[in-house]
């Protein structure tokens, strides 16, 4: 009986399937970054689109609309965020997943629209947006570990993204600036399209 050889390439797929044997375990986004729950909370919003294109959706659309609703988004977002979180980490309750296109494709298309909107609406916007993101947040940080602290980063990062981005939208409105936020809201409506043809597949 002959001994049976190995090629170049069955050498390359056994190792292969070695090394994907012992591969660690992989999270689709970063919530332990080594320094604390609070700059955990930080690193979940920066790298979760779900939550920073919504907020910036927010932002720009107050922004777009005057300073007394920029003034608005910048409190209520993040108390209803804080609030929320809470409850989703205490609580363990969160919304599906397969609703995360919901908030991009209405507030983008807002934006995109450049639809003008009564300062109480844009504040019941962004209780809505709160509410409905700091559930998720509250549940992913409960069940990672960060727990309370980590929304507490999480809003954290909020309020200042929400702050620089309404603050950035009042000042650079005049003429191509606002077809360019415009822009920017269909691109974030796109997105909420393409999350709600990947949640109906």
């Amino acid at each position: 009986m002959k001994p049976l050889r190995v090629g170049a390439a069955g050498r390359r797929v056994a190792t292969v399937l070695v090394l994907a044997s012992v591969a660690p375990q992989v999270h689709a986004h970063l919530l332990e970054t080594g320094l604390g729950p609070v700059y955990d909370g930080i690193a979940h919003f920066a790298l979760t689109p779900e939550d920073l294109l919504p907020a910036l959706a927010l932002a720009v659309l107050a922004g777009l609309r005057g300073s007394d609703h920029a003034r608005r988004a910048i409190f209520v977002l993040p108390l209803a965020w804080l609030v929320a979180g809470f409850f989703g980490a205490s609580a363990k309750v969160s919304l599906p997943d397969s609703l995360s296109w919901a908030p991009l494709l209405v507030l983008g298309g807002l934006v995109a629209a450049d639809f003008r909107l009564s300062v109480t609406v844009t504040t019941a916007l962004a209780a809505a947006l709160g509410l409905f993101l700091g559930l998720a947040n509250g549940y992913a940080m409960a069940q990672a570990g960060p727990g309370i602290r980590g929304v507490v980063g999480i809003v954290s990062a909020a309020f200042i993204f929400t702050t620089l981005g309404t603050a950035c939208a009042v000042a650079w409105q005049s003429g191509w600036l606002r077809i360019a936020w415009r822009v920017v809201g269909s691109w974030i409506a796109a997105s909420g399209l393409l999350l709600l043809g990947w949640s109906l597949r």
